[in-house]
């Protein structure tokens, strides 16, 4: 009996898992305010506005693929000396996105090295 239990268990926890995932993922921060006016004779006119803003900030990691429709002010970055980068090794070159420095192999796409706040 308590067997059985614990196998369900297991199979619900199992099958629940990613739908929370992809939930906790997709959700955009949102905002709700409350607006009070004092109309004519003494009224309060109450509203209610959602603000719902998207988190476009994409964290980068080493060995993900890199896509540049995620990145945020992306460029090619050519003089990284003036970043304070080291020279990329040959089959890399960094990119800019958002305030990141990122090194990318330039035929796979694959991320090498990410430098947090390197560009002001």
């Amino acid at each position: 009996m308590m067997k059985k239990f614990l196998m369900a268990l297991a199979a619900t926890t199992m099958v629940a898992s990613p739908m929370v995932a992809t939930q906790a993922q997709a959700a955009p921060h949102r905002e709700d305010s409350r607006i009070v006016k004092y109309g004519p004779h003494g009224r309060t006119v109450v509203k209610h506005r959602t603000v719902i803003r998207k988190d476009d900030h994409r964290r980068w990691a080493k060995g993900q693929r890199f896509d540049r429709r995620y990145a945020n002010h992306y460029r090619v970055i050519d003089n990284y000396r003036g970043y304070r980068l080291n020279a990329p090794p040959r089959g890399y070159h960094w990119v800019r996105s958002g305030n990141d420095a990122v090194l990318i192999a330039i035929t796979s796409g694959i991320i090498g090295a990410v430098v947090a706040n390197a560009i002001h």
